[in-house]
């Protein structure tokens, strides 16, 4: 069983409001919908509105959980992740899709909504367990509603996606060569 793709649905459902410097909400329709779950093959089949609908409520209350982890709330986070795991509740079952060997999915039940929402919540608190709230980060980008898993030796990502990070690292070159131009306008010109 692969914990961190468990988690990184949680990840990918939040970043479909417009991270990574993409435009818009990409979950704004069942079309939407199905990108997301493209590549998995037990949530791709009979996508519905009320997924949809479910899907967008759950996004906000994933990105809540990043938000407190962030500003390094540990109680915060673990009430909310705990009352995601009530409301999602896990049912693990063998299962051998697409060629694969038998393994371990969360849940085969339920709504398409229901199959993502266990398994993202699942992911999250066993990444939670694994390395602590301060891998758990919020794009630091402008604008950016991007949420991360921070998996690099140094914790120190503070961006989405290197798309953020590029963009970020460009408007803070800008703003120091317009303050650089500013200085040197203002600079007194000597008089002989």
């Amino acid at each position: 069983m692969d914990l961190n793709s468990y988690a990184e649905l949680a990840v990918r459902l939040v970043n479909t409001a417009g991270a990574g410097g993409e435009d818009g909400d990409r979950l704004a329709n069942l079309d939407g919908l199905r990108a997301l779950v493209a590549d998995r093959e037990h949530l791709n089949h009979g996508v519905t509105r009320s997924d949809l609908d479910s899907l967008r409520g759950l996004r906000a209350e994933v990105r809540a959980f990043f938000v407190a982890c962030a500003d390094g709330d540990g109680e915060d986070a673990a009430a909310r992740l705990n009352a995601l795991l009530i409301q999602h509740p896990v049912h693990p079952q063998l299962s051998g899709h697409d060629g694969q060997p038998w393994h371990v999915h969360y849940t085969e039940s339920g709504s398409v909504a229901d199959k993502y929402a266990a398994g993202a919540v699942m992911g999250l608190a066993v990444r939670l367990t694994d390395v602590g709230i301060d891998r758990f980060g919020v794009c630091q980008a402008a604008g950016c509603q991007g949420v991360f898993i921070d998996t690099s030796t140094s914790n120190t990502r503070r961006y989405c996606s290197d798309r953020c990070m590029n963009r970020a690292n460009v408007s803070a070159y800008r703003a120091r060569k317009r303050g650089e131009d500013d200085g040197d306008a203002k600079a007194p010109t000597a008089t002989v």
